[in-house]
Protein backbone atom coordinates (compact mmCIF):
# COMPACT_ATOMS: atom_id res chain seq x y z
CA UNK A 1 0.00 0.00 0.00
CA UNK A 2 1.59 3.22 -1.30
CA UNK A 3 0.96 6.73 0.47
CA UNK A 4 -1.28 9.45 -1.04
CA UNK A 5 0.60 12.44 -1.16
CA UNK A 6 -1.52 15.69 -1.45
CA UNK A 7 -0.30 18.39 -3.35
CA UNK A 8 0.32 21.99 -2.41
CA UNK A 9 -1.72 24.35 -4.16
CA UNK A 10 -0.63 27.52 -5.76
CA UNK A 11 -1.65 29.30 -2.69
CA UNK A 12 -0.69 27.66 0.45
CA UNK A 13 -4.14 29.23 2.11
CA UNK A 14 -7.28 26.76 2.76
CA UNK A 15 -10.93 27.87 3.60
CA UNK A 16 -10.58 29.11 7.15
CA UNK A 17 -13.35 26.47 7.86
CA UNK A 18 -12.48 23.50 5.79
CA UNK A 19 -12.02 21.43 9.15
CA UNK A 20 -15.04 22.97 10.73
CA UNK A 21 -17.45 19.71 11.04
CA UNK A 22 -14.41 17.32 11.52
CA UNK A 23 -12.81 16.17 14.62
CA UNK A 24 -8.74 15.22 14.71
CA UNK A 25 -6.64 12.95 16.62
CA UNK A 26 -3.42 14.68 17.36
CA UNK A 27 -0.53 12.60 19.05
CA UNK A 28 2.40 14.88 18.76
CA UNK A 29 4.26 15.76 21.73
CA UNK A 30 6.69 18.17 20.28
CA UNK A 31 4.94 21.17 19.36
CA UNK A 32 1.77 19.77 20.20
CA UNK A 33 -0.18 23.19 21.28
CA UNK A 34 1.36 25.33 17.85
CA UNK A 35 -0.17 21.57 15.31
CA UNK A 36 -3.38 21.95 17.47
CA UNK A 37 -3.61 25.76 17.03
CA UNK A 38 -2.98 25.31 12.69
CA UNK A 39 -6.26 22.73 13.08
CA UNK A 40 -8.47 24.41 14.89
CA UNK A 41 -8.10 27.78 13.22
CA UNK A 42 -9.40 25.53 9.92
CA UNK A 43 -12.26 24.87 12.08
CA UNK A 44 -11.83 21.22 13.32
CA UNK A 45 -12.29 20.26 16.64
CA UNK A 46 -9.18 18.53 18.30
CA UNK A 47 -8.62 15.74 20.14
CA UNK A 48 -4.71 15.45 21.64
CA UNK A 49 -3.54 12.69 22.81
CA UNK A 50 0.18 12.31 23.76
CA UNK A 51 1.69 9.08 22.53
CA UNK A 52 5.32 9.54 23.64
CA UNK A 53 7.64 11.32 25.59
CA UNK A 54 11.75 12.34 25.25
CA UNK A 55 14.11 11.23 27.26
CA UNK A 56 16.38 14.47 28.62
CA UNK A 57 19.70 14.21 26.97
CA UNK A 58 21.70 14.92 29.87
CA UNK A 59 20.34 11.95 31.95
CA UNK A 60 20.88 9.56 28.80
CA UNK A 61 24.23 7.27 29.60
CA UNK A 62 24.27 5.40 26.33
CA UNK A 63 24.40 9.12 24.19
CA UNK A 64 27.56 9.46 26.43
CA UNK A 65 29.05 6.35 26.42
CA UNK A 66 28.64 6.38 21.93
CA UNK A 67 29.64 10.35 22.01
CA UNK A 68 32.88 9.12 23.82
CA UNK A 69 32.77 5.91 21.15
CA UNK A 70 32.66 8.76 18.16
CA UNK A 71 35.57 10.41 19.72
CA UNK A 72 38.63 7.35 20.12
CA UNK A 73 39.44 7.71 16.16
CA UNK A 74 38.56 9.73 13.38
CA UNK A 75 35.40 9.55 12.09
CA UNK A 76 34.50 9.44 8.26
CA UNK A 77 30.94 9.55 7.92
CA UNK A 78 28.47 10.93 10.04
CA UNK A 79 24.40 10.27 9.60
CA UNK A 80 22.69 12.72 10.63
CA UNK A 81 18.46 11.71 10.12
CA UNK A 82 16.79 14.67 12.71
CA UNK A 83 17.72 18.49 13.42
CA UNK A 84 16.70 18.27 17.30
CA UNK A 85 19.01 15.40 17.51
CA UNK A 86 21.75 17.11 15.76
CA UNK A 87 21.03 20.13 18.02
CA UNK A 88 20.72 18.22 21.25
CA UNK A 89 23.72 15.77 20.88
CA UNK A 90 25.85 18.99 20.46
CA UNK A 91 24.44 20.52 23.43
CA UNK A 92 24.88 17.27 25.49
CA UNK A 93 28.30 17.18 24.50
CA UNK A 94 29.07 20.98 25.77
CA UNK A 95 27.23 19.51 28.99
CA UNK A 96 30.20 16.86 29.15
CA UNK A 97 32.84 19.07 27.84
CA UNK A 98 33.12 17.53 25.04
CA UNK A 99 31.80 19.74 22.50
CA UNK A 100 35.32 21.13 20.93
CA UNK A 101 36.21 17.39 20.42
CA UNK A 102 33.08 16.45 19.18
CA UNK A 103 32.97 19.33 16.92
CA UNK A 104 36.73 18.68 15.56
CA UNK A 105 36.03 15.23 14.50
CA UNK A 106 32.86 16.36 12.78
CA UNK A 107 34.99 18.42 10.36
CA UNK A 108 36.86 16.42 9.48
CA UNK A 109 34.34 14.07 8.09
CA UNK A 110 31.63 13.93 5.65
CA UNK A 111 28.20 14.99 7.19
CA UNK A 112 25.27 13.30 5.39
CA UNK A 113 21.82 14.91 5.98
CA UNK A 114 18.80 12.98 6.09
CA UNK A 115 16.53 16.16 5.35
CA UNK A 116 16.50 20.03 4.95
CA UNK A 117 16.05 20.59 8.74
CA UNK A 118 19.20 18.19 9.73
CA UNK A 119 21.26 20.18 7.42
CA UNK A 120 20.03 23.50 8.79
CA UNK A 121 20.95 22.38 12.46
CA UNK A 122 24.59 21.32 10.60
CA UNK A 123 24.99 24.67 9.22
CA UNK A 124 23.65 26.93 12.46
CA UNK A 125 26.42 24.62 14.42
CA UNK A 126 29.09 25.73 12.02
CA UNK A 127 29.61 22.81 9.84
CA UNK A 128 29.99 21.92 6.30
CA UNK A 129 26.82 19.17 4.96
CA UNK A 130 28.20 17.62 2.03
CA UNK A 131 25.00 15.44 0.93
CA UNK A 132 21.19 15.39 1.79
CA UNK A 133 18.77 13.06 -0.62
CA UNK A 134 16.01 14.11 -2.51
CA UNK A 135 13.39 12.09 -0.75
CA UNK A 136 14.40 12.82 3.09
CA UNK A 137 14.47 8.88 3.72
CA UNK A 138 17.16 7.02 5.36
CA UNK A 139 16.64 4.59 2.48
CA UNK A 140 18.28 7.27 0.38
CA UNK A 141 21.14 7.85 2.71
CA UNK A 142 22.06 3.73 3.20
CA UNK A 143 21.71 2.87 -0.63
CA UNK A 144 24.57 6.46 -1.09
CA UNK A 145 26.83 5.22 1.42
CA UNK A 146 26.39 1.15 -0.38
CA UNK A 147 27.63 3.04 -3.08
CA UNK A 148 30.84 3.41 -2.46
CA UNK A 149 33.51 1.05 -0.92
CA UNK A 150 32.76 0.84 3.01
CA UNK A 151 35.36 -1.26 4.26
CA UNK A 152 37.25 0.29 7.06
CA UNK A 153 35.29 3.65 7.40
CA UNK A 154 34.01 4.64 10.67
CA UNK A 155 30.47 6.01 10.16
CA UNK A 156 28.60 7.33 13.40
CA UNK A 157 24.55 7.02 13.01
CA UNK A 158 22.52 9.13 14.84
CA UNK A 159 19.35 7.45 15.85
CA UNK A 160 15.88 9.16 15.58
CA UNK A 161 14.09 7.27 18.82
CA UNK A 162 13.47 3.54 17.45
CA UNK A 163 16.76 1.45 16.01
CA UNK A 164 17.89 1.68 12.79
CA UNK A 165 18.72 -1.98 12.25
CA UNK A 166 18.36 -3.00 8.71
CA UNK A 167 20.47 0.15 7.72
CA UNK A 168 23.60 -0.35 10.40
CA UNK A 169 23.43 -4.44 9.57
CA UNK A 170 24.26 -3.58 5.67
CA UNK A 171 26.52 -1.03 6.39
CA UNK A 172 28.54 -3.38 9.13
CA UNK A 173 28.37 -6.28 6.34
CA UNK A 174 29.67 -4.07 3.55
CA UNK A 175 33.01 -3.58 6.01
CA UNK A 176 32.38 -0.56 7.95
CA UNK A 177 32.74 0.14 11.73
CA UNK A 178 29.18 1.66 12.46
CA UNK A 179 28.91 4.21 15.87
CA UNK A 180 24.66 3.96 17.08
CA UNK A 181 24.32 7.34 18.42
CA UNK A 182 20.93 7.34 20.36
CA UNK A 183 20.32 11.00 21.10
CA UNK A 184 17.54 10.74 22.16
CA UNK A 185 14.93 7.93 23.06
CA UNK A 186 11.18 7.52 22.50
CA UNK A 187 9.30 6.42 25.85
CA UNK A 188 5.74 6.27 25.92
CA UNK A 189 3.80 9.54 27.11
CA UNK A 190 3.17 9.15 30.96
CA UNK A 191 -0.41 9.22 31.07
CA UNK A 192 -1.23 6.51 28.42
CA UNK A 193 -4.94 6.93 28.92
CA UNK A 194 -5.79 9.90 26.16
CA UNK A 195 -4.32 7.32 23.76
CA UNK A 196 -6.35 4.54 24.44
CA UNK A 197 -9.08 7.08 24.78
CA UNK A 198 -8.47 7.62 20.88
CA UNK A 199 -7.88 4.44 20.01
CA UNK A 200 -11.65 3.64 20.37
CA UNK A 201 -12.32 6.92 18.93
CA UNK A 202 -10.92 5.92 16.35
CA UNK A 203 -12.39 2.45 16.39
CA UNK A 204 -15.87 4.02 17.22
CA UNK A 205 -15.77 6.37 14.02
CA UNK A 206 -15.76 9.01 17.23
CA UNK A 207 -12.72 10.88 14.80
CA UNK A 208 -12.74 11.37 11.51
CA UNK A 209 -8.55 11.35 11.08
CA UNK A 210 -5.74 10.93 13.08
CA UNK A 211 -2.59 13.19 12.51
CA UNK A 212 1.13 11.52 13.32
CA UNK A 213 4.49 13.94 13.11
CA UNK A 214 6.83 10.88 13.94
CA UNK A 215 6.73 6.97 13.92
CA UNK A 216 7.72 6.54 17.24
CA UNK A 217 4.25 7.69 17.87
CA UNK A 218 2.41 5.60 15.25
CA UNK A 219 4.50 2.85 16.77
CA UNK A 220 3.05 3.84 20.06
CA UNK A 221 -0.69 3.87 19.30
CA UNK A 222 -0.43 0.86 17.53
CA UNK A 223 1.43 -0.93 20.38
CA UNK A 224 -1.83 0.45 22.77
CA UNK A 225 -4.30 -0.68 20.65
CA UNK A 226 -2.41 -4.30 20.67
CA UNK A 227 -2.13 -4.38 24.33
CA UNK A 228 -5.78 -3.77 25.16
CA UNK A 229 -6.14 -6.27 22.00
CA UNK A 230 -7.87 -3.79 19.65
CA UNK A 231 -5.14 -3.60 17.06
CA UNK A 232 -6.97 -5.40 14.45
CA UNK A 233 -9.87 -3.26 14.93
CA UNK A 234 -7.66 0.30 14.53
CA UNK A 235 -5.81 -0.90 11.46
CA UNK A 236 -9.62 -1.73 10.03
CA UNK A 237 -10.59 1.78 10.89
CA UNK A 238 -7.47 3.13 9.36
CA UNK A 239 -8.27 1.15 5.93
CA UNK A 240 -11.91 2.56 6.27
CA UNK A 241 -13.39 5.62 7.66
CA UNK A 242 -10.64 6.99 9.48
CA UNK A 243 -8.26 9.14 7.58
CA UNK A 244 -4.35 8.46 8.98
CA UNK A 245 -2.04 11.74 8.11
CA UNK A 246 1.31 11.29 8.08
CA UNK A 247 4.03 14.34 8.02
CA UNK A 248 6.32 12.58 6.12
CA UNK A 249 7.02 9.06 4.59
CA UNK A 250 9.31 7.79 7.52
CA UNK A 251 6.52 8.63 9.87
CA UNK A 252 3.88 6.72 7.81
CA UNK A 253 6.17 3.51 6.62
CA UNK A 254 5.17 1.58 9.92
CA UNK A 255 1.24 2.06 8.78
CA UNK A 256 2.16 1.82 5.03
CA UNK A 257 4.31 -1.74 5.74
CA UNK A 258 1.08 -2.67 7.29
CA UNK A 259 -1.07 -1.84 4.34
CA UNK A 260 -2.34 1.10 5.78
CA UNK A 261 -3.57 4.44 3.20
CA UNK A 262 -1.91 7.40 4.31
CA UNK A 263 -1.91 10.69 3.25
CA UNK A 264 1.05 13.11 3.44
CA UNK A 265 1.65 16.44 1.96
CA UNK A 266 4.71 16.89 -0.88
CA UNK A 267 6.81 18.86 2.16
CA UNK A 268 7.68 17.09 5.50
CA UNK A 269 6.06 20.34 7.53
CA UNK A 270 3.34 20.75 10.02
CA UNK A 271 1.80 23.31 8.26
CA UNK A 272 1.55 21.50 5.16
CA UNK A 273 -0.05 18.28 7.04
CA UNK A 274 -2.54 21.13 7.94
CA UNK A 275 -3.25 22.43 5.25
CA UNK A 276 -3.41 18.72 3.27
CA UNK A 277 -5.95 17.94 6.06
CA UNK A 278 -7.91 20.65 4.96
CA UNK A 279 -8.01 19.67 1.67
CA UNK A 280 -8.49 16.15 1.67
CA UNK A 281 -11.22 15.97 4.51
CA UNK A 282 -13.87 18.13 2.55
CA UNK A 283 -12.97 16.39 -0.75
CA UNK A 284 -13.53 12.73 0.59
CA UNK A 285 -15.36 13.07 4.09
CA UNK A 286 -18.46 14.53 3.32
CA UNK A 287 -21.41 13.15 1.84
CA UNK A 288 -23.54 15.96 0.23
CA UNK A 289 -27.41 15.43 -1.01
CA UNK A 290 -30.77 16.87 -1.21
CA UNK A 291 -33.21 16.00 0.94
CA UNK A 292 -37.06 17.56 1.56
CA UNK A 293 -35.38 20.23 -1.19
CA UNK A 294 -32.63 21.26 1.14
CA UNK A 295 -29.06 20.54 0.69
CA UNK A 296 -26.74 18.48 3.72
CA UNK A 297 -23.16 18.29 3.72
CA UNK A 298 -22.68 15.30 6.12
CA UNK A 299 -19.29 15.69 8.09
CA UNK A 300 -17.97 14.23 10.93
CA UNK A 301 -19.68 15.72 13.71
CA UNK A 302 -21.64 18.42 11.94
CA UNK A 303 -24.00 18.85 9.21
CA UNK A 304 -24.71 22.14 6.77
CA UNK A 305 -28.02 22.58 6.00
CA UNK A 306 -28.19 25.14 3.02
CA UNK A 307 -25.22 26.35 4.29
CA UNK A 308 -25.35 26.49 7.93
CA UNK A 309 -22.92 24.51 9.96
CA UNK A 310 -25.32 22.20 12.47
CA UNK A 311 -23.11 20.12 15.17
CA UNK A 312 -24.64 17.10 16.10
CA UNK A 313 -24.67 14.63 19.17
CA UNK A 314 -22.94 11.50 19.01
CA UNK A 315 -26.57 9.37 18.24
CA UNK A 316 -28.39 11.79 15.78
CA UNK A 317 -25.26 11.80 13.93
CA UNK A 318 -24.64 8.31 13.62
CA UNK A 319 -28.40 8.22 12.74
CA UNK A 320 -27.98 10.83 10.19
CA UNK A 321 -25.29 9.07 8.55
CA UNK A 322 -26.77 5.63 8.37
CA UNK A 323 -29.79 7.24 6.20
CA UNK A 324 -27.83 8.95 4.14
CA UNK A 325 -26.04 5.39 3.14
CA UNK A 326 -29.43 4.44 1.70
CA UNK A 327 -31.03 7.87 0.83
CA UNK A 328 -34.19 7.44 -0.34
CA UNK A 329 -34.67 3.86 1.18
CA UNK A 330 -36.72 3.11 4.64
CA UNK A 331 -33.79 2.34 6.96
CA UNK A 332 -35.69 -0.19 9.71
CA UNK A 333 -35.42 0.72 13.85
CA UNK A 334 -33.87 -2.13 14.39
CA UNK A 335 -30.86 -1.40 11.82
CA UNK A 336 -30.46 1.87 13.24
CA UNK A 337 -30.23 0.69 16.56
CA UNK A 338 -26.65 -1.14 15.92
CA UNK A 339 -25.36 2.60 14.82
CA UNK A 340 -26.09 4.05 18.47
CA UNK A 341 -23.49 4.87 20.73
CA UNK A 342 -23.94 2.28 23.91
CA UNK A 343 -25.30 -0.96 24.74
CA UNK A 344 -29.16 -1.19 25.74
CA UNK A 345 -31.87 -3.64 25.98
CA UNK A 346 -34.14 -3.91 23.10
CA UNK A 347 -36.55 -1.79 24.41
CA UNK A 348 -34.66 0.58 25.46
CA UNK A 349 -33.24 0.78 22.28
CA UNK A 350 -36.34 1.25 20.48
CA UNK A 351 -36.79 4.59 22.86
CA UNK A 352 -33.33 5.82 22.01
CA UNK A 353 -33.80 5.48 17.94
CA UNK A 354 -36.94 7.23 18.57
CA UNK A 355 -35.07 9.70 20.67
CA UNK A 356 -31.89 10.05 18.37
CA UNK A 357 -34.35 10.71 15.63
CA UNK A 358 -36.79 13.25 17.41
CA UNK A 359 -32.76 15.13 18.29
CA UNK A 360 -31.98 14.81 14.88
CA UNK A 361 -35.15 16.55 13.27
CA UNK A 362 -35.00 19.59 15.91
CA UNK A 363 -31.26 20.26 14.87
CA UNK A 364 -32.02 19.99 11.48
CA UNK A 365 -34.42 22.92 11.67
CA UNK A 366 -36.37 22.35 8.24
CA UNK A 367 -38.87 19.96 8.29
CA UNK A 368 -39.41 16.99 5.69
CA UNK A 369 -35.48 15.59 5.62
CA UNK A 370 -36.67 12.90 7.90
CA UNK A 371 -39.42 11.07 7.05
CA UNK A 372 -41.37 8.13 9.35
CA UNK A 373 -42.26 5.39 7.37
CA UNK A 374 -44.73 3.92 9.76
CA UNK A 375 -44.55 0.44 11.19
CA UNK A 376 -41.15 0.45 8.85
CA UNK A 377 -38.70 3.14 9.96
CA UNK A 378 -37.48 6.09 8.59
CA UNK A 379 -35.47 7.45 5.40
CA UNK A 380 -34.10 10.53 4.25
CA UNK A 381 -36.55 12.39 1.47
CA UNK A 382 -33.97 12.82 -1.15
CA UNK A 383 -31.45 11.52 -3.84
CA UNK A 384 -27.31 11.63 -3.94
CA UNK A 385 -26.65 14.78 -6.37
CA UNK A 386 -25.04 13.16 -9.57
CA UNK A 387 -21.47 12.69 -9.23
CA UNK A 388 -20.90 13.24 -5.67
Amino acid sequence: MSALTVEEPRSPETAPDALAGFTIGVTATRRREEFCALLERRGARVVSAPAIRLVPLAEDTDLLAATRHSLEAPLDDVVVTTGVGFRGWMAAAEGWGLSAELSRHLTRARLLTRGPKARGAVRAAGLNDHWTPATESCEEVKQHLLAHDLRGRRIAVQLHGEPLTEFVAELRAAGAEVIEVPVYRWLPYRDISPLRRLVSQAISGGVDAVAFTSAPAVLAMLGSARADGLDDALLSAFSGRVVAACVGPVTAQPLVSKGVPVIQPERSRLGALARALARHLPEHGVTRLMAGGHGLEIRGHAVAVDGELKPLPPAPMAVLKRLADKPGHVVPRSELRTVLPGGASRDSAEHAVEMAVTRLRRALGPGGIVETVVKRGYRLATHREDGL
